[in-house]
C-alpha cells in the first residue's frame, strides 16, 4: 500500500469520488433498511468528502461533491413524515431546511465552478449537480425556482454524462419551464426505455405530470405502477 503520486490522481479520483456519492445515496434513500434515510451513512459520506477535500484542495469536482452532498443534507429534516415516508421537493417545508449546510453548500458550489483542478475537461459533472442543487437551494419556495437556469445546467449535464436518468430529471424541470404537456412528451419518449420502466422516479414523474394536466385516472395508473417497482 502507498500513496499514489501526483500523475496518479485524475485516473484515481472520479472512483472514490463515485464510491463516496454512493455511500450517500444508499443513506439518502436506503435499499436495504427498514427506514428510508440511514444517517450514518449520510454522515460517513460527508466526512470522507471533507477529507479529501481538505487533501486536494482547489480540486472542482471534490468540491462540487462535497458542496452536492451538504446542500441534499440540508433538506434532510423536511424530506419525509411522520411515518419516515418521503416528502417530494415541491411539497418540503422549507423552514426546515438547515440553514449552515445551505449556505456553506452554496458557497462550495460557487467556488467549485470557478475552478480547475486536476480534470483537464473543465467541469466535471458533480460541479455541475452541484449547481443545479444549489439553484433548488436558493429559491424561497418552488414556485420561485429559476426552472430555465435549471434546464440550462442540465442540457450541459447530459452533454458530460448522457444518460436515462439525466434525461428524466431534464425532462421534469421543462416541464416546470414550459408547461406539463411538454414535459409529458418528454417523459413518454423516455418510456420505451426497460430501465425506465422499472424505475420507481420515472413513474412518480408521470404521475405528478399527469395530475398537473388534471388526468387523474392516467396519474393514478401511473402511481399504480410507481408503487409496483
Amino acid at each position: 500500500i502507498r500513496v499514489p503520486g501526483a500523475a496518479e490522481l485524475p485516473d484515481r479520483l472520479p472512483a472514490v469520488l463515485h464510491v463516496i456519492y454512493l455511500i450517500y445515496t444508499e443513506g439518502y434513500a436506503a435499499t436495504a433498511a427498514d427506514v428510508h434515510v440511514r444517517s450514518e451513512l449520510t454522515a460517513e459520506a460527508i466526512r470522507l468528502a471533507r477529507i479529501t477535500a481538505n487533501l486536494l484542495p482547489g480540486e472542482s469536482e471534490v468540491d462540487g461533491l462535497l458542496a452536492l452532498l451538504l446542500l441534499t443534507e440540508a433538506r434532510a429534516p423536511a424530506r419525509t413524515d411522520g411515518e419516515g415516508l418521503p416528502i417530494a421537493l415541491e411539497d418540503q417545508d422549507r423552514t426546515l431546511w438547515l440553514r449552515p449546510l445551505l449556505e456553506e453548500g452554496i458557497a462550495l458550489a460557487q467556488q467549485a465552478a470557478g475552478q480547475g483542478g486536476i480534470n483537464p475537461a473543465g467541469l466535471g459533472p458533480h460541479v455541475v449537480q452541484a449547481a443545479i442543487a444549489a439553484v433548488h437551494a436558493e429559491a424561497a419556495s418552488f414556485d420561485d425556482t429559476d426552472w430555465g437556469q435549471v434546464v440550462v445546467l442540465y442540457d450541459l449535464l447530459r452533454r458530460i454524462v448522457p444518460g436515462p436518468v439525466v434525461e428524466l430529471n431534464r425532462a421534469i424541470a421543462v416541464g416546470q419551464l414550459d408547461g406539463f404537456q411538454v414535459g409529458l412528451r418528454l417523459l413518454d419518449r423516455l418510456g420505451d426505455s426497460q430501465e425506465m420502466q422499472r424505475y420507481h422516479p420515472y413513474h412518480a414523474a408521470r404521475a405528478v405530470t399527469l395530475e398537473g394536466l388534471e388526468r387523474y385516472p392516467e396519474a393514478a395508473a401511473a402511481w399504480r405502477a410507481a408503487g409496483a417497482c
